[in-house]
């Protein structure tokens, strides 16, 4: 095969999934890793591709730090949070004890809760204060507060949560990419998410369709953690690497 073969074909896959492995690329076009690395370094001194650890991503990916506060959130994608939360909500039993964690999606979820007899946990400031407000047993852990997204995060927050055993956790995300999987962009917000997922026995994220394919600078969990529950998923690639729950399906 010719290099600028090669290349068409490399970039081609690159684009179509957004992001690659050098493994992936090596097996699918028969190819060894060697010459799939220096094709890979090539492409990204061309500016074709992002080369990163272990393989590429497309230069349409999103990516970054940047994060917006829970006001300019609030009324994105309204419909599809609000499918996604009254789901969400059917899926708390009375022997419950659940986990909310900050986030605008997981906020519509609160208000969908019909359970009475279930325990509440939570990180988000708001989410508190409308689940007492609906009369429900609930607890908020104690930490540091972040402004930007009303969230307890750091180390306090990560230890207040070591000794809890949650039979649910409804989680948010700023990005769900294949390769990458669930993101944040903030480090101490990513730690308190990791410890809440590793202290539930099962764990589902809420996110609409516009969170796929996007890619924030801290992962937090892996996609076969749990499942998504979304409005619509963009890629049936997605359903290969964990379970998807489609409400408008």
């Amino acid at each position: 095969m010719l290099t600028e073969e090669r290349y068409q074909l490399i970039l081609q896959i690159v684009n179509d999934r957004n992001a690659v492995t050098v493994a992936e690329l090596s097996q699918q076009l028969d190819i060894s890793e060697s010459t799939i690395r220096r094709d890979l370094n090539a492409l990204a001194e061309m500016g074709k591709l992002n080369k990163v650890f272990g393989g590429a991503t497309a230069l349409n990916r999103s990516s970054g730090i940047y994060e917006t506060n829970v006001a300019n959130r609030a009324d994105r994608m309204s419909e599809e949070k609000t499918a996604i939360a009254r789901y969400a909500a059917t899926l708390i039993g009375d022997d419950d004890f659940v986990f909310i964690d900050a986030g605008t999606t997981t906020l519509r979820l609160i208000d969908f809760i019909a359970n009475n007899k279930a325990t509440y946990v939570t990180n988000g400031i708001i989410h508190g204060q409308k689940l007492i407000q609906k009369g429900l047993v609930a607890y908020i852990i104690g930490g540091r507060i972040k402004p930007l997204t009303e969230a307890v995060i750091g180390t306090m927050g990560v230890k207040s949560l070591e000794n809890m055993n949650f039979t649910k956790a409804f989680m948010g995300t700023n990005g769900i990419d294949l390769t990458a999987g669930f993101t944040t962009p903030d480090i101490d917000e990513a730690r308190l998410k990791e410890t809440a997922i590793s202290h539930s026995y099962r764990t589902f994220v809420l996110a609409d369709h516009s969170k796929f394919r996007q890619v924030c600078a801290v992962t937090f969990a892996p996609l076969k953690i749990g499942s998504v529950i979304t409005d619509s998923c963009p890629d049936s690639k997605y359903y290969e690497k964990t379970n998807i729950k489609e409400v408008n399906k």
